[in-house]
């Protein structure tokens, strides 16, 4: 899906979804010795036929390797890739999808791509240019419509390279079952057949629109109008406001995770996006898939943003990374083609199972399991003197004795304040170079309506890897709110570094398939377990910072804690709620930090040498 300011959303508490249909590489044309031939036309089995764009080697005659972009961002986007493959031996199709571009039929958004994915590929290894070894490439929504083709199992579909794959329920159109403001926008440009980028890309027109409504304190389900394109699509999006069926069927089933037989390579990051979608298909892969299967599933967790995925950069939101971090990809992926669709070496990179980039030693770490990136988790009590952790210069405290003296923490949200949308309004957070992830201004600026919470300094270089949890007892006065939760590395000259982050709302805090309202006045645990991945060398000197805060943005989806639908709250509706956090000896609030595992790949050496 098309990217939004990645830097708002780390800032914001906005995890996105993204892609946008511009994939080019700068590097990524060796050689133009290629034929091309536009407009082919591809018959899917209801009788509409699909264009794409075929790239081929000039020089090659004879059955080749094929493989495909399935894609609603306009085929075009792929051109600088597509001349890299076929450059490379291989045939590459890249495909405009069902109702978008040159394609026939009409386009339904993340419905549509299970069955025409699999028609595309049983006809092209029908092609007398092809050598019936077809796989796929492609990022954000082509990420995701590659594992919606896998799951329904063409005999000829011989690899997958899911890139920052979009998880349907998971990611998008939500969060944790908060909605995004963005989910209108996106369905605007996958609107008709052309690719409305200009207007899309302009994101202070949208915040501008955003706002009109985000102050009016209108109900979320009226925020398709607000924006200028009311949408049958977005209405039935909202509806389905848990981890349903409806969501379900857009992924693979156990059953269908276990009957892969392909090998596969996913790719995410650090700061993307559509990470919990992409660990979600690994992680479900990883359970019900069969033990043939399971160990030619590689993973690769890069220090990228949304974007970085495909084409990664030093820098992402002004946090600065090695040359370490600059994949090739085009070679990478080509080396995994050659290895799955040409009996060629696996790709040296791929020194086990999961690859994870360890940003500040700037390097990369292997495990064999996700949880093995993770040696253990190091436990930080929260605490504060007087109940009072509401002031950055006067925070609470998070210490690795048990001690539960402080007082309990309490903040008051009021969700019809809207003074912090002055600060997300302003031309600069909507920039492409603004520093989100180093701007610790949202933070000063929202003291006294968050609790925050840091370590001592770290006396040495301490590694992190994995996901953060916190666990934290809280009783509110209403029946709901949303909470965003974010931790940070603060260095010893005082500047911050955006780490990782989790959004919850209350009534989901026991199930994100099951609501439950709060009794007011109860105190319970609630469980943070759905941070990103994030690794780390935390410098000696630092401490880490905890925030726990309300959500109240331009970016996500109004709650009024009423408890009530969500989407049909309005202003008239709103409650302020007042949030107790307690961390006494009974009810230990604490925050558990991964720390890092040594690379498995060191750990092998250092045993061959004893």
């Amino acid at each position: 899906m098309m990217t939004r300011n990645a830097c708002v959303l780390a800032v914001f508490g906005v995890a996105a979804l993204g892609a946008f249909a511009q994939e080019a590489d700068p590097g990524a044309t060796a050689a133009y010795s290629i034929q091309f031939q536009w407009d082919v036309r591809i018959p899917m089995r209801d009788g509409v036929r699909l264009s794409a764009m075929l790239y081929r080697p000039l020089e090659k005659g004879g059955r080749l390797p094929c493989i495909f972009f399935l894609t609603p961002y306009i085929a075009q986007g792929a051109h600088d890739r597509a001349v890299y493959f076929a450059s490379h031996g291989y045939a590459f199709l890249a495909v405009d999808a069902r109702g978008r571009g040159n394609s026939d039929g009409k386009f339904t958004p993340l419905l549509q791509e299970a069955k025409d994915g699999y028609d595309i590929v049983e006809w092209l290894a029908q092609q007398p240019w092809c050598n019936g070894k077809v796989a796929m490439w492609g990022g954000s929504y082509t990420g995701y419509d590659q594992w919606a083709t896998a799951k329904e199992l063409p005999p000829h579909l011989a690899t997958i390279v899911p890139v920052a794959a979009v998880g349907p329920g998971i990611d998008f159109p939500m969060l944790n079952n908060l909605f995004y403001t963005y989910d209108p926008r996106w369905l605007m440009i996958v609107r008709g057949r052309a690719l409305q980028d200009k207007i899309f890309a302009d994101g202070g027109f949208w915040s501008a629109l955003t706002r009109r409504w985000f102050a009016a304190h209108a109900p979320f389900k009226e925020l398709d109008t607000y924006l200028g394109d009311p949408s049958p699509i977005f209405q039935t999006w909202i509806t389905h406001r848990t981890q349903d069926t409806y969501w379900d069927n857009h992924r693979p089933t156990p059953d269908q995770y276990a009957a892969l037989s392909i090998p596969i390579l996913s790719i995410t990051g650090h700061y993307d996006d559509d990470q919990p979608g992409a660990l979600a298909y690994y992680k479900e892969h990883m359970r019900y898939g069969n033990e043939q299967a399971k160990p030619r599933h590689y993973l690769i967790i890069g220090p990228w943003d949304h974007d970085g995925t495909r084409t990664p950069k030093k820098e992402v939101g002004g946090v600065e990374f090695g040359d370490a971090s600059l994949l090739n990809m085009n070679e990478l992926q080509k080396a995994w083609y050659d290895w799955t669709s040409k009996n060629g070496p696996r790709p040296d990179f791929l020194k086990d199972k999961v690859a994870f980039y360890v940003a500040g030693e700037e390097g990369w770490r292997y495990a064999p399991t996700l949880a093995g990136a993770t040696a253990r988790m190091e436990t930080w009590y929260l605490d504060s003197e007087n109940g009072r952790a509401v002031d950055v210069f006067a925070s609470g405290d998070l210490r690795t004795d048990r001690s539960g003296s402080g007082a309990p923490d309490r903040y008051v949200y009021d969700p019809l304040d809207i003074g912090f949308v002055e600060y997300e309004s302003r031309p600069e957070v909507w920039s492409p170079g603004y520093k989100a992830y180093i701007d610790q201004r949202p933070v000063l600026m929202s003291s006294s309506r968050q609790l925050m919470y840091h370590t001592s300094a770290f006396d040495q270089d301490t590694d992190i890897a994995g996901f953060f949890k916190l666990s934290a007892y809280i009783a509110l006065d209403q029946p709901d709110t949303d909470f965003d939760v974010r931790i940070y590395e603060i260095r010893s000259g005082g500047s911050s570094i955006f780490l990782a982050r989790d959004l919850m709302r209350a009534r989901y805090r026991n199930s994100l398939r099951q609501e439950t309202l709060v009794k007011p006045g109860v105190i319970e645990r609630y469980d943070f377990q759905h941070f990103n991945f994030t690794a780390r060398r935390i410098a000696k000197g630092s401490r880490l910072r905890l925030v726990i805060g309300p959500v109240n943005t331009l970016m996500m989806e109004k709650n009024y804690n009423t408890g009530g639908v969500v989407a049909a709250e309005s202003g008239k509706d709103a409650r302020k709620v007042t949030v107790m956090l307690y961390h006494d000896k009974t009810r230990p609030s604490a925050l558990y930090v991964p720390i890092a595992a040594a690379s498995s790949v060191e750990e092998a050496k250092e045993k061959r040498r004893k």
